[in-house]
Protein backbone atom coordinates (compact mmCIF):
# COMPACT_ATOMS: atom_id res chain seq x y z
CA UNK A 1 0.00 0.00 0.00
CA UNK A 2 1.10 3.57 -0.66
CA UNK A 3 2.59 5.21 2.17
CA UNK A 4 0.81 8.80 0.87
CA UNK A 5 -2.37 7.06 0.82
CA UNK A 6 -2.00 5.90 4.70
CA UNK A 7 -1.09 9.30 5.46
CA UNK A 8 -3.94 10.95 3.82
CA UNK A 9 -5.64 8.25 5.94
CA UNK A 10 -4.27 9.15 9.17
CA UNK A 11 -5.56 13.17 8.39
CA UNK A 12 -9.11 11.99 7.73
CA UNK A 13 -8.98 9.99 11.11
CA UNK A 14 -7.93 12.99 12.66
CA UNK A 15 -10.35 15.51 10.90
CA UNK A 16 -13.15 12.85 11.71
CA UNK A 17 -12.09 13.06 15.80
CA UNK A 18 -14.21 14.85 17.94
CA UNK A 19 -12.37 17.52 19.64
CA UNK A 20 -12.56 18.19 23.39
CA UNK A 21 -13.91 21.81 24.39
CA UNK A 22 -11.44 24.18 25.41
CA UNK A 23 -8.45 22.24 24.07
CA UNK A 24 -6.51 21.23 21.55
CA UNK A 25 -7.22 17.51 21.68
CA UNK A 26 -9.10 15.34 19.23
CA UNK A 27 -10.42 11.80 20.32
CA UNK A 28 -10.20 9.31 17.69
CA UNK A 29 -11.01 5.57 17.58
CA UNK A 30 -7.73 3.90 18.99
CA UNK A 31 -7.91 0.32 16.92
CA UNK A 32 -8.47 2.23 14.13
CA UNK A 33 -5.13 4.59 14.57
CA UNK A 34 -3.56 1.28 15.83
CA UNK A 35 -4.33 -0.57 12.37
CA UNK A 36 -3.48 2.59 9.99
CA UNK A 37 0.08 2.65 12.04
CA UNK A 38 0.50 -1.31 11.52
CA UNK A 39 -0.23 -0.72 7.95
CA UNK A 40 2.25 2.13 7.96
CA UNK A 41 5.22 -0.06 9.65
CA UNK A 42 4.99 -2.23 7.21
CA UNK A 43 4.46 0.42 4.08
CA UNK A 44 7.27 2.68 4.82
CA UNK A 45 10.32 -0.11 4.72
CA UNK A 46 8.72 -1.17 1.58
CA UNK A 47 8.65 2.23 0.65
CA UNK A 48 12.24 2.41 1.98
CA UNK A 49 13.62 -0.44 0.19
CA UNK A 50 11.75 0.77 -2.96
CA UNK A 51 13.72 4.41 -2.73
CA UNK A 52 17.17 2.42 -1.57
CA UNK A 53 16.67 0.72 -4.90
CA UNK A 54 15.89 3.76 -7.00
CA UNK A 55 18.83 5.33 -5.36
CA UNK A 56 21.00 2.68 -6.36
CA UNK A 57 19.92 2.40 -9.85
CA UNK A 58 20.47 6.12 -10.34
CA UNK A 59 24.14 5.66 -8.42
CA UNK A 60 25.03 2.48 -11.08
CA UNK A 61 23.05 4.59 -14.10
CA UNK A 62 25.22 7.86 -13.01
CA UNK A 63 28.46 5.73 -12.65
CA UNK A 64 27.95 4.01 -15.90
CA UNK A 65 27.74 7.15 -17.58
CA UNK A 66 30.91 8.36 -15.62
CA UNK A 67 32.69 5.28 -17.16
CA UNK A 68 31.09 6.09 -20.43
CA UNK A 69 32.21 9.64 -20.68
CA UNK A 70 35.63 8.71 -19.53
CA UNK A 71 36.03 6.13 -22.11
CA UNK A 72 34.73 8.30 -24.57
CA UNK A 73 37.09 10.94 -23.62
CA UNK A 74 39.95 8.73 -23.77
CA UNK A 75 38.98 7.61 -26.96
CA UNK A 76 38.33 11.38 -28.54
CA UNK A 77 42.15 11.89 -26.58
CA UNK A 78 43.90 9.26 -28.82
CA UNK A 79 42.36 10.01 -31.90
CA UNK A 80 43.40 13.86 -31.40
CA UNK A 81 46.61 12.54 -30.66
CA UNK A 82 46.38 10.71 -33.55
CA UNK A 83 45.34 13.05 -35.76
CA UNK A 84 48.05 15.10 -34.45
CA UNK A 85 50.41 13.09 -34.85
CA UNK A 86 49.51 12.44 -38.63
CA UNK A 87 49.54 15.97 -38.59
CA UNK A 88 53.41 16.36 -37.78
CA UNK A 89 54.38 13.17 -40.12
CA UNK A 90 52.66 14.98 -42.85
CA UNK A 91 54.42 18.34 -41.83
CA UNK A 92 57.28 16.40 -41.70
CA UNK A 93 57.01 14.99 -44.97
CA UNK A 94 56.46 17.78 -46.70
CA UNK A 95 59.30 19.65 -45.22
CA UNK A 96 61.74 16.42 -46.08
CA UNK A 97 59.70 16.84 -49.40
CA UNK A 98 60.60 20.26 -49.76
CA UNK A 99 64.34 20.15 -48.99
CA UNK A 100 64.63 16.98 -51.48
CA UNK A 101 63.10 18.87 -54.46
CA UNK A 102 65.12 22.10 -53.45
CA UNK A 103 68.29 19.80 -53.37
CA UNK A 104 67.70 18.02 -56.37
CA UNK A 105 67.16 22.15 -58.73
CA UNK A 106 70.57 22.69 -56.98
CA UNK A 107 72.00 19.52 -58.24
CA UNK A 108 70.42 19.85 -61.90
CA UNK A 109 71.77 23.67 -62.11
CA UNK A 110 74.74 22.55 -61.26
CA UNK A 111 75.07 19.22 -63.63
CA UNK A 112 73.38 21.91 -66.12
CA UNK A 113 76.31 24.29 -65.48
CA UNK A 114 79.30 21.82 -65.43
CA UNK A 115 77.54 19.90 -68.59
CA UNK A 116 77.64 23.38 -70.40
CA UNK A 117 81.49 24.08 -69.16
CA UNK A 118 82.13 20.49 -70.72
CA UNK A 119 80.21 21.36 -73.93
CA UNK A 120 82.06 24.55 -74.63
CA UNK A 121 85.23 22.85 -73.59
CA UNK A 122 84.72 20.13 -75.98
CA UNK A 123 83.60 22.69 -78.67
CA UNK A 124 86.49 24.89 -78.23
CA UNK A 125 89.15 22.14 -78.70
CA UNK A 126 87.12 20.80 -81.44
CA UNK A 127 86.98 24.33 -82.83
CA UNK A 128 91.02 24.44 -82.18
CA UNK A 129 91.74 21.10 -83.87
CA UNK A 130 88.74 21.74 -86.63
CA UNK A 131 90.84 25.67 -87.69
CA UNK A 132 94.22 23.36 -87.69
CA UNK A 133 93.14 21.02 -90.19
CA UNK A 134 91.79 23.55 -91.80
CA UNK A 135 94.70 25.34 -92.05
CA UNK A 136 96.84 22.43 -92.77
CA UNK A 137 94.26 21.93 -95.44
CA UNK A 138 94.45 26.17 -97.02
CA UNK A 139 98.40 24.76 -96.76
CA UNK A 140 97.96 21.39 -99.12
CA UNK A 141 95.74 23.44 -101.56
CA UNK A 142 97.93 26.53 -101.45
CA UNK A 143 101.31 24.35 -102.02
CA UNK A 144 99.10 22.45 -104.97
CA UNK A 145 98.67 25.50 -106.66
CA UNK A 146 101.64 27.19 -106.54
CA UNK A 147 104.21 26.74 -109.19
CA UNK A 148 106.68 24.28 -108.46
CA UNK A 149 110.03 25.37 -107.30
CA UNK A 150 112.97 25.21 -109.87
CA UNK A 151 114.57 22.32 -107.90
CA UNK A 152 111.89 20.46 -107.75
CA UNK A 153 111.25 20.92 -111.26
CA UNK A 154 115.07 19.69 -111.43
CA UNK A 155 114.20 16.96 -109.20
CA UNK A 156 111.26 16.44 -111.27
CA UNK A 157 113.36 15.85 -114.70
CA UNK A 158 116.36 13.80 -113.31
CA UNK A 159 113.15 11.30 -112.66
CA UNK A 160 111.56 11.33 -115.72
CA UNK A 161 115.11 10.55 -117.59
CA UNK A 162 115.82 7.70 -115.95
Amino acid sequence: MDILHLVDRLEQLVNEGRRLPLSNKVMVDEQKIWDLIDQMRIAIPEEVKKAKRTNQERDRIIAQAHEEAARLVDLKREEAAVLVSEHDLTKAAELRAATIVERAQRDVESLRADADEYVLQVLGDMAARLECALNEARNGIARVKSPRAPEESAAGDDASTV
